[in-house]
């Protein structure tokens, strides 16, 4: 059995379907990924990819499959989605799914487009094996119980990334107990993934840890202006070259940023220099209507046209961003209590509190160059209804 050197869980050891799996060319893609894209400009070292971060989410996945006792052909198919749960991701992961997804309507985790890529390696990797292509996309896409595993409240694919980000960002909070979590996971006679009794700390340890990340490493200041930046360059690339949404997800960030500078040079050579666009507005939930706060990528659009007209400068000097309503997935997980699972927002006193946390950090942002910060700030608030009181 290959075992590969990992720097958050020591030696991972594969089977041979993961072996194979890896060498695809989907999958060595992964190596040219980051995982925290923009993050990396604030934190340096922060330069993992998500090659190793799935290896991680196959290594806690296999524990997790030994655990639940599982037969050993859904235990394999389990393995391979936990394997391949980001081939689907485009260039700068996260970043760029929201293009993605308005012009295909997928997510990341929707790899039904790879299962029948013209080239087939993955599928026939797969296929050679005795494992269903088809099974393993719907395993990526979280459905059904063992789905939850890999895409969840409760899942693999969270305990990696937050050790693995605490772990290479030098940021402590998103330490988690993954041997505790493997070892208490339980599939009930109802097909549903919960934490046996006892363990709603353990389920809320899970939950403040990713609230530390998103306000310390994930939601950083300067990540969401450079990643509001990259947005609006990749927009402006597919529309300014014959590139198609297929070509654009399968390149690899270097490719991107190559591309970027040379057909979007106003804002790709800024994200290659790190000379970023400043905070104009920067505002609170309670000071911005609801209607602007569920405003959908055209109205942003809109917005950006107009406060640039008010102020006389070219729209595209100009970035809204309005992130989605806070939230908390991780509360929706499921705890067995008094000998019945519960979600944890039912149980848990630290839920309300943290959900509260996660809306008073929660901030509309509006960007410009650092000349054009007072003009476009003031129009801005007039543009978008925003309370300055």
């Amino acid at each position: 059995m290959t075992a590969i050197k990992d720097s958050v869980h020591g030696h991972v050891r594969l089977d041979p379907v993961a072996a194979e799996l890896i060498d695809t060319p989907a999958f060595q893609r992964l190596r040219h990924i980051k995982q925290l894209s923009t993050v990396r400009l604030v934190y340096p070292s922060a330069n993992h990819t998500r090659f190793e971060h799935s290896l991680g989410v196959y290594h806690l996945a296999r524990k997790a499959v030994e655990g639940l006792r599982l037969e050993s052909d859904t235990a394999a198919h389990v393995r391979a989605a936990a394997l391949l749960h980001d081939v689907g991701h485009g260039p700068y992961g996260h970043q760029t799914e929201g293009i993605i997804r308005r012009r295909t309507g997928r997510d990341h985790d929707d790899i039904g487009w790879l299962l029948t890529d013209p080239d087939r390696e993955v599928t026939q990797v797969l296929e050679r094996n005795d494992l269903d292509p088809e099974r393993v996309a719907s395993l990526i896409a979280g459905k059904g119980g063992l789905g939850a595993l890999v895409s969840g409240e409760l899942d693999v694919d969270r305990m990696d990334y937050l050790l693995r980000d605490a772990h290479h960002t030098g940021v402590p909070y998103g330490t988690v107990d993954t041997g505790r979590l493997l070892t208490e996971l339980r599939l009930t006679g109802d097909d549903e993934l919960v934490l046996a009794e006892g363990n709603v700390a353990t389920a809320e340890s899970v939950l403040v840890a990713r609230s530390l990340m998103n306000a310390v490493v994930y939601r950083h200041h300067v990540s969401r202006v450079a990643g509001a930046m990259l947005e609006r360059a990749c927009e402006r690339y597919l529309e300014r070259t014959r590139v198609g949404t297929d070509a654009f997800r399968r390149m690899a960030d270097h490719d991107l940023l190559v591309e970027l500078r040379e057909h979007v040079p106003e804002l790709g050579r800024r994200i290659e220099r790190r000379d970023l666009y400043k905070r104009a507005a920067w505002v609170g939930l309670a000071d911005v209507p609801a209607g602007t706060v569920d405003a959908g990528r055209e109205e942003e659009l809109a917005a950006e046209r107009e406060i640039a007209d008010r102020v006389g400068i070219e729209p595209e000097a100009v970035v809204v961003d309005v992130p989605a309503r806070p939230g908390l997935k991780e509360s929706g997980s499921s705890v067995v209590v008094d000998g019945t699972p519960r979600r944890l927002a039912d149980v848990s006193e630290l839920v309300a509190g943290l959900r509260a946390a996660e809306r008073r950090r929660w901030r509309l942002g509006v960007y410009c160059p650092a000349a054009r910060v007072d003009a476009v700030g003031t129009a801005a608030v007039d543009v978008l209804g925003l309370s300055t009181d």
